[in-house]
C-alpha cells in the first residue's frame, strides 16, 4: 500500500472517531421545541466538512457512512436512514461547493447549504419511511434551523480548522519518515 493511502486511511480513521464522538455528544442533547424529534445542531458534520474540504470525497463519504452505522447501532434503523440520507446529500453539496464555489459562498455559506441539504435529505427520507408528506410541514422550521446551525457550525469549523489541519500535517510528516 502506498504511503499516501496509508496516511489517508489513518487520518480517515481518526476523523471517523471524532465524528462518532461528536455524534454521541449530540445524541445526549435534549429535543429542541418546535422541531422534529432528533433535530440537532450537526456538530459531527464539522468533521465531514473538513474531510470534504481538505481530503477528498471518498473519505468524506466514508465518514458519513461510518457515522450512520454508529447511529444505527445506538439509535436504530430509522435514525440511521435519516443520518445517512442527510449526511450523503450534505457531504456531496459541501464537497462540490468547496471545490467550485468556495470564494462565492465562504465557509459559513457552505456550512449553511450543507445544513439545509442535510435537513432536505432527512425530510425526503421521512416522507419515504412514513408514506406521508405531512412531515414536509417541518420544512420552514428546518430551513430556519439550517441557517442558525449552519452559521454556528461554520464558525466552529473556522475556529478548529487549524487544529484539524495540524492533525493532518502531523500524520503526513510522520508518514513520510
Amino acid at each position: 500500500m502506498k504511503k499516501k493511502h496509508i496516511f489517508t486511511l489513518a487520518l480517515s480513521g481518526i476523523l471517523c472517531a471524532e465524528a462518532i464522538a461528536l455524534s454521541f455528544i449530540e445524541g445526549l442533547l435534549p429535543a429542541i421545541p418546535f422541531l422534529p424529534p432528533g433535530a440537532k445542531p450537526g456538530l459531527s458534520n464539522i468533521v465531514t466538512m473538513f474531510a470534504a474540504s481538505c481530503i477528498g470525497l471518498p473519505e468524506a463519504l466514508l465518514i458519513t457512512l461510518i457515522k450512520s452505522l454508529f447511529v444505527f447501532v445506538t439509535r436504530g434503523a430509522v435514525a440511521a436512514a435519516m443520518s445517512f440520507s442527510g449526511g450523503l446529500l450534505s457531504t456531496l453539496a459541501m464537497y462540490f461547493l468547496f471545490r467550485y464555489a468556495k470564494n462565492i459562498f465562504g465557509i459559513a455559506g457552505i456550512s449553511v447549504i450543507g445544513a439545509f441539504c442535510h435537513n432536505a435529505g432527512q425530510l425526503i427520507t421521512s416522507v419515504i419511511i412514513s408514506g406521508s408528506s405531512k412531515t414536509l410541514y417541518y420544512a420552514p422550521f428546518l430551513a430556519g434551523f439550517s441557517v442558525v446551525t449552519g452559521i454556528l457550525t461554520g464558525i466552529i469549523f473556522k475556529a478548529i480548522y487549524p487544529a484539524l489541519e495540524k492533525q493532518k500535517k502531523y500524520l503526513l510528516r510522520n508518514n513520510q519518515i
